[in-house]
């Protein structure tokens, strides 16, 4: 005796495999049909009410930040340029913790819940690149006074 799998369809009658008779299993046609997987809840995406207030708050903080730097307003230029970059900063981080929210990461690191560890050094870099905007901003701030 041979150990293998048996030819089933010279034992059956071909009246069995016709299309649409039935096999043990249920009609042949449900099985020539391939599954497909569709996810039922759309994509989680940033709407324009949610990047609008962002979009604008940015745009108030770094026009308070540029001015004074730019065309030098005086003594009260220094203090109209720290609120703008705290602004610009505050909008930054808002747009950050939005785009998180709805599943997307830093370039380089992984996504939210999936169990992977960041690169120390992804993150050394992003910690010396902010790190020397803050050093350059706040720089050009003092050299107003």
């Amino acid at each position: 005796m041979e150990a293998g799998p048996r030819d089933t369809e010279q034992d059956a009658p071909d009246a069995l495999h016709e299309a649409g008779s039935l096999s043990p299993d249920g009609p042949d046609e449900l099985e020539a049909t391939p599954e497909v997987e569709v996810e039922l809840r759309p994509a989680r995406r940033l709407r324009i009410w949610q990047l609008a207030p962002i979009v604008m708050l940015a745009a108030v903080g770094s026009l308070m930040f540029a001015f004074p730097l730019a065309f030098e307003f005086g003594d009260g230029g220094a203090v109209v340029a720290m609120l703008g970059l705290l602004i610009s900063c505050c909008a930054a981080g808002w747009g950050m913790m939005a785009a998180r929210r709805v599943g997307y990461t830093w370039p380089g690191l992984p996504q939210r819940g999936s169990g992977e560890r960041s690169d120390w050094r992804v993150i050394a870099l992003y910690v010396v690149v902010g790190g020397a905007l803050v050093a350059l901003a706040v720089w050009r701030v003092a050299r107003l006074q």
